[in-house]
């Protein structure tokens, strides 16, 4: 397993980043109207309240797009020990994590931006690692 010896940290980030991004992408697929009427509710008092539906749309697009890029970044790092698709994914992640703490501030659910943090400190970590 010349992967895990050459690459362990990276890999295990962007494994928790994949399963966590393609999941959530994966829910919104699956649940399109309940998804919306959750964040509907959740956004009822905010700026963003009319605008729900397409902003999951592009958060929903970009976390499928970085899980992508994140398992074929695995699979470069693996053949080529090239670490840019993954690191693009990875930003991409970091970006979207920004997007969410933007609409859980403008929710006033300090505590779900607050739970955001540790996501955002690991995905910072994976892009200082895949950077260098």
């Amino acid at each position: 397993m010349n992967l895990l010896s050459n690459y362990p940290t990276e890999i295990l980030i962007l494994v928790f980043l994949i399963v966590t991004f393609l999941q959530s992408g994966i829910d919104k697929l699956l649940d399109w109207n309940g998804n919306v009427s959750f964040i509907k509710e959740h956004f009822k008092n905010s700026p963003l309240k009319n605008k729900v539906p397409f902003l999951l749309g592009i958060i929903l697009l970009i976390e499928i797009i970085a899980s992508v890029l994140m398992i074929f970044g695995i699979y470069k790092l693996y053949v080529s020990g090239e670490k840019e698709m993954a690191l693009l994914g990875v930003e991409l992640c970091a970006i979207t994590l920004i997007f969410l703490l933007i609409g859980q501030r403008l929710a006033k659910d300090y505590a779900g931006a607050m739970s955001l943090t540790v996501y955002f400190i690991l995905t910072v970590f994976g892009v200082f690692l895949l950077h260098n």
